[in-house]
């Protein structure tokens, strides 16, 4: 079992992860702690619901939701999102810290870099081991998202996988998994 971290964005993030997630075997992903930004309630019922219908199959399979602040609300200037940055990295390191996550799946959502950055972090100066995989929204056909671009090129992924072949294309390092939905 590899305990697995999901962050979850609004609307079409958590849509697409929950399909990846269906799609996995949760005998072999669990136990499974879902990552929400502290104003996204959508997200967070959308994984119990999700939750509690694998469940009714695979019963005693154990989850959890947690909040972190959002990096950035939308609207939101870029000086001031400094500080609520920096506020999101440290919830972030102590959720990490805690969790030991052998699996992070991140799709996009800006709560995603926070956790991102603290999973490198942990793995390079706690030695603690963890596979950071990133799955580019399906609504991203010519270019990468803001997240995706920081993550590609400051290689941080384990793995980073697209939707569409255009994209694998251009950005030789990621790999075409087809699409999702």
């Amino acid at each position: 079992m590899a305990r697995t971290l999901i962050v979850l964005g609004s609307g079409g993030h958590t849509a697409e992860m929950l399909v990846l997630l269906s799609r996995m075997n949760p005998d072999t992903h669990g136990p499974r702690s879902y990552i929400v930004a502290a104003t996204d309630a959508m997200s967070e019922k959308k994984a119990i619901t999700a939750e509690q219908s694998r469940s009714e199959t695979a019963p005693d399979k154990a989850f959890d939701v947690h909040r972190i602040p959002r990096s950035r609300e939308v609207g939101q200037s870029y000086i001031t999102s400094v500080w609520t940055t920096l506020v999101a990295l440290y919830a972030a390191f102590a959720l990490v810290w805690t969790l030991r996550p052998q699996l992070v799946l991140v799709n996009g959502p800006g709560t995603c870099i926070p956790i991102c950055v603290a999973t490198l972090a942990l793995r390079m100066f706690a030695r603690r081991k963890g596979k950071l995989v990133f799955v580019e929204s399906i609504a991203r056909v010519q270019t990468l998202s803001l997240s995706g671009k920081i993550l590609y090129y400051l290689h941080m992924t384990d793995l980073f996988f697209v939707q569409w072949p255009v994209l694998q294309h251009r950005y030789p390092r990621t790999r075409y998994c087809g699409r999702l939905l």
